[in-house]
């Protein structure tokens, strides 16, 4: 099982409007992919650039009703493009739009699931975009790489493939002048990760370096690789199937996590942030332990029990997340006391350690 994600900048060259050869060229890719024996779920972004056309505008625009507007008219016309593409190769597409909303449900998370599980099975090619014409900021995924390894781990893939207008992941930015290498293999934990994580966004889309090193990242979680890789290249399916080099590769986690703690790292958004004490984070990361309300420093946000929270440590970088016990007024009250006996803000089995211990 493959996941391909390809973005904007990819399908329009920077124009508001879809190259179709761009189209066909990822119909192309996928049909590869089918040909040595693997099921493709194809993520794709493009709906907005495809509705400025259509609407003579030429900028992208700022605000989210204008997003929606322009994704809502181009949609349809992404999807017609690409049923042309894929009937030269026989195959029929579906359209499967996705919000975090949606996963963020776990009953909908699962319903997702099998939809996707039995269009595979009836041979059709599942095409994965977001929502955008109802999300509303607060629950969009933000760009379709962080979808993509969301779709990843929801269909158990064995491989994420991002697509892009480069040759893979650079060890710095082409534009500057300085002399640049292509990173043909990195662990998922590497620092240059976070060296090049503050990439910007094309002029016709929401992702870059830094969607696409988060989604590698999430990809790894889920013990799936990655592989970034151009989308021009004619040999990218065979190097992938063969296990040759191209594009980037990135390692994943040695260890994959259950399928519902990968719900809760991923599929559910984050409603605030509790900051830990050193020895609750000692805890947490190296003894496997449940977090007790006196290992709590700090609470950031308005939540209730049950609701999804990130875990910092005392400098601030992410560690874990979880579901917690208490809401957040109850575990302000409650934070750093011993009191309150067998309380616990966030059980062990509810809790994803999101660093290597």
């Amino acid at each position: 099982m493959v996941v391909v994600k390809v973005g904007s900048s990819s399908l329009t060259g920077g124009r508001p409007e879809l190259d179709m050869d761009a189209v066909r060229r990822v119909s192309d890719i996928v049909a590869r992919f089918r040909e040595h024996g693997h099921r493709v779920v194809l993520v794709t972004s493009g709906a907005v650039a495809a509705g400025l056309s259509a609407l003579g505008r030429t900028v992208r625009p700022a605000d989210l009703p204008g997003l929606q507007a322009a994704a809502a008219v181009g949609q349809g016309r992404l999807m017609h493009g690409y049923g042309d593409a894929f009937s030269r190769h026989g195959l029929v597409v579906g359209q499967v739009l996705l919000s975090k909303w949606v996963l963020a449900d776990r009953e909908q998370y699962l319903h997702a699931r099998e939809a996707l599980q039995r269009m595979l099975e009836l041979g059709i090619v599942p095409i994965v975009n977001e929502n955008d014409t109802v999300a509303v900021e607060e629950l969009r995924f933000g760009d379709n790489d962080r979808l993509a390894a969301m779709v990843s781990h929801l269909v158990n893939a064995s491989l994420l493939l991002l697509l892009t207008d480069t040759a893979g992941l650079l060890s710095g930015d082409p534009r500057s002048g300085d002399s640049v290498e292509l990173l043909s293999a990195v662990r998922h934990t590497d620092q240059v990760l976070d060296s090049l994580a503050h990439g910007g966004a094309g002029p016709q889309g929401s992702g870059g370096v830094a969607s696409k090193i988060a989604a590698a990242r999430m990809a790894a979680w889920s013990g799936i690789p990655t592989v970034i890789a151009p989308t021009e290249d004619d040999g990218t399916v065979d190097a992938v199937v063969r296990g040759l080099e191209i594009g980037t590769w990135v390692e994943p986690h040695s260890r994959r996590l259950p399928a519902r703690k990968l719900w809760i790292a991923f599929g559910q958004p984050s409603e605030g942030t509790v900051t830990v004490d050193p020895g609750a984070a000692q805890a947490l990361v190296h003894g496997g332990r449940s977090l007790l309300p006196v290992g709590v420093a700090a609470v950031d946000g308005s939540f209730a029990a049950g609701a999804a929270v990130e875990v910092l440590d005392p400098s601030g970088g992410l560690i874990a997340k979880g579901l917690t016990r208490l809401g957040s007024e109850e575990l302000r009250q409650r934070m750093g006391s011993r009191s309150g006996g067998d309380i616990v803000a966030i059980h062990r089995d509810d809790l994803v350690v999101l660093i290597s211990g």
